[in-house]
């Protein structure tokens, strides 16, 4: 299968500010995010994605569109609404700090797969629709453009925490464990048996190793060479 780059959007007024934007349309990066997700575009320029997917909300458009300046081939923007942000419901538009007192705060941090957001999404719901539709574009990409290609996804921090929880074959409950910052990458290689983790909330170094693309190979006894 290809590889994927899940890309975080940069920061952006709401994260500044401590609030829990969530689908908030007309939210947007702020200079700092503006500044992210240029150092993130410059980090992918060295490799020639095969593809260039992002939720809809605007904080994502826009990191993306940083990308595809970068890229030396015109590269068209796919817009996946399944990779948008959670559905907060009634969290939406609240100051994190307010939100903490909540007592289903306590079960978004340790049992998240028991949590319903008021008037919003299932966070399960959210992993399963989330994992779905970065599979889908994978073996999209796959069957296009071979498999030693390289995409990149750009969504939202508890999508990209998601995704990487499943291929690493986490229980949702731990996915708190990962982190995921503005603008970082983390790298997913979906190989015809489990997946293979190369990177996580990764938000400097060179990329320049992907740019020939990953074989699916069984994992190296003794963790091999390297790139």
């Amino acid at each position: 299968m290809a590889t994927v780059i899940l890309v975080r959007h940069g920061r952006t007024t709401a994260n500044a500010t401590g609030i829990l934007a969530g689908r908030t349309p007309s939210v947007f990066l702020d200079d700092t995010g503006e500044e992210q997700a240029i150092r993130t575009a410059e980090r992918l320029a060295a490799i020639p994605l095969a593809g260039i997917v992002s939720s809809p909300l605007e904080r994502c458009v826009q990191t993306a569109e940083f990308a595809m300046q970068q890229q030396s081939k015109a590269a068209q923007l796919l817009i996946e609404p399944e990779l948008s942000e959670c559905d907060y419901g009634l969290w939406q538009g609240r100051k994190l700090q307010d939100l903490a007192a909540e007592e289903l705060w306590k079960t978004v941090q340790s049992a998240p797969s028991a949590v319903t957001f008021p008037g919003g999404e299932a966070m399960a719901g959210m992993q399963s629709r989330a994992v779905a539709a970065i599979r889908r574009h994978d073996a999209a990409i796959e069957a296009e453009h071979g498999a030693e290609a390289v995409w990149a996804a750009f969504s939202h921090g508890d999508i990209i925490k998601s995704v990487l929880a499943d291929a690493l074959g986490m229980h949702l409950d731990l996915f708190q464990r990962i982190n995921v910052g503005p603008a970082s990458a983390s790298i997913v290689h979906y190989g015809p048996g489990t997946p293979r983790v190369y990177s996580i909330n990764t938000d400097a170094g060179d990329l320049s190793w992907l740019a020939p693309g990953l074989k699916t190979t069984d994992a190296p006894v003794g963790g091999g060479a390297g790139h």
